[in-house]
């Protein structure tokens, strides 16, 4: 592969000389990529994508299943929670999971996505169930199920060590986590967005369980907010330890903030230009974890061809019956089929390539 260090900017030779040679970048480096201008973070970040995965692009075909939004948690950042006895709040019925299943069966789709509120009426083997007919209806799909937030909730509420609620989801179908309820790990600003939230020490905790249970994950970063620069390369840096100590996170997932019906409604929504710059650093950042993931449905879908060299190699999936994002406003309903995914990677000059949760 050619040099990039000539064609880039001179203040970040050094930097660019670190990521040609394969060498882990430190804090200040992460902090300071941030004011590079984008062509230099565009060269870097592909440069590492590429090295990864070349012109590949991995996309997948996903029911999600938002299976209650009844929670006994008011985060300030959410807009999909309601109360437990809200006239909004509801559960779906195994009934409704079993035609939902169907559906997803005849629509081809390849993983469910499974998150919902914390729900302290529903017995532990509702969530059993749900995987148990999941599998039986699409046994070819993989179910992707649970934050860490919800792990440790049913930690407690059943009184159950993280390693049994593992083994016994697993066991049930379970496949591997997504990244959610990360938020920004640092505790100054769970203080602000999240007080009621698992800390982000407890966060990273539940994470290497599951990793240690043979359960890989995602990791997310939702940034955007109240969040300092700093605190973004120091969120990056202790999933790049985790990942160093258990190898079990497959993507990091980078989310912009939408305010519109949580506490922080009067916050703007992040531009183009700085989600680049994010997606990039964190490619750059994180050596060690295989994918960087896009979600269309934070940053739309004109996004995915830009970000596909700005270090993305993964723009997610079709995500059909995503709730969370679109009640915090999301305006992104241009909901992409396997051919309109497919077809904006080959325009971009990338080469398609469909998986389930497990990259396969």
């Amino acid at each position: 592969m050619a040099s990039t260090v000539s064609s880039i900017n001179s203040a970040y030779a050094d930097i660019a000389a670190k990521v040609e040679a394969g060498q882990r970048l430190t804090r200040d480096e992460g902090i300071r990529l941030f004011d590079a201008d984008l062509f230099t973070l565009g060269e870097l970040a592909n440069l590492a994508r590429e090295r990864l995965h070349g012109d590949n692009t991995y996309y997948t075909h996903t029911l999600h299943l938002n299976y209650s939004n009844a929670c006994v948690l008011t985060c300030g950042l959410c807009a999909f929670y309601r109360p437990l006895e809200h006239k909004e709040a509801y559960t779906f019925s195994m009934e409704q999971i079993a035609q939902k299943a169907e559906a997803a069966k005849k629509a081809g789709v390849r993983e469910f996505h499974i998150t919902g509120g914390l729900n302290p009426k529903l017995p532990f083997s509702y969530y059993e169930d749900m995987f148990r007919t999941l599998k039986r209806v699409v046994p070819e799909a993989t179910v992707k199920a649970f934050t860490s937030v919800e792990i440790d909730f049913f930690s407690k509420l059943y009184r159950m060590t993280v390693d049994d609620v593992f083994q016994k989801l697993k066991a049930a179908g379970m496949d591997c986590m997504p990244g959610g309820g990360a938020e920004i790990l640092a505790k100054r600003v769970r203080q602000i967005i999240c007080p009621e939230k698992i800390s982000g020490e407890r966060w990273l905790e539940v994470q290497g369980q599951a990793h240690r249970n043979g359960i890989p994950t995602n990791a997310t970063m939702l940034y955007g907010h109240v969040e300092t620069l700093a605190e973004r390369v120091d969120h990056m840096i202790s999933i790049r330890t985790l990942q160093d100590e258990t190898g079990g996170v497959q993507a990091f997932v980078p989310l912009s903030f939408h305010a519109e019906g949580t506490e922080f409604a009067d916050m703007p929504q992040t531009t183009g230009f700085e989600d680049l710059k994010v997606y990039a650093v964190s490619r750059l950042m994180l050596d060690n974890v295989p994918h960087i993931k896009l979600l269309w449905t934070y940053v739309g879908t004109k996004m995915i061809q830009v970000a596909l060299h700005f270090g993305v190699d993964d723009v997610g999936s079709t995500n059909m019956e995503e709730r969370i994002v679109k009640a915090a406003g999301a305006n992104h309903y241009d909901a992409p089929s396997v051919d309109e995914l497919t077809a904006m990677i080959t325009a971009a000059g990338r080469t398609p390539k469909m998986i389930d949760s497990l990259y396969a």
